[in-house]
């Protein structure tokens, strides 16, 4: 028999490494993720009901193995936005546009400086 938890969970946080701390944060900046503290070694970011912590650490194995599925209302809206911001240029981020999935969602890639993926996505809503 498995043992309930004493009391429900409140949230979840990933903890993000960054190669360059600081140019790392102002990305997210950008993006629209709100830093609500933050000291020499981690920051933390939040959008809605949605955070992260971001951390001054960086192994590159790691950060090209870590995903975030950011799931929002409005997909066409975010990919007009995050193409405004010339992150590509400006960042070395890879976007890819948006694309249907099998897992029912439609969705567009884009990586942070350090190589961290991105999934931004909206629930499809024909079968």
């Amino acid at each position: 028999m498995t043992a309930s938890p004493p009391c429900g969970a409140l949230d979840m946080l990933a903890f993000l490494p960054a190669r360059d701390f600081a140019r790392t944060q102002q990305f997210y900046l950008e993006l629209g993720f709100e830093r609500v503290w933050a000291d020499g070694r981690l920051a933390r970011f939040q959008m809605d009901g949605c955070a992260f912590m971001l951390q001054d650490f960086y192994v590159e194995a790691h950060a090209h193995n870590c995903m975030m599925h950011l799931r929002v209302a409005k997909l066409d809206d975010w990919w007009a936005h995050v193409n405004t911001l010339d992150l590509e240029h400006r960042y070395g981020s890879r976007l890819e546009a948006p694309a249907r999935r099998p897992w029912k969602m439609r969705d567009f890639v884009l990586t942070d400086p350090g190589g961290v993926l991105w999934r931004i996505a909206e629930h499809c809503r024909n079968t």
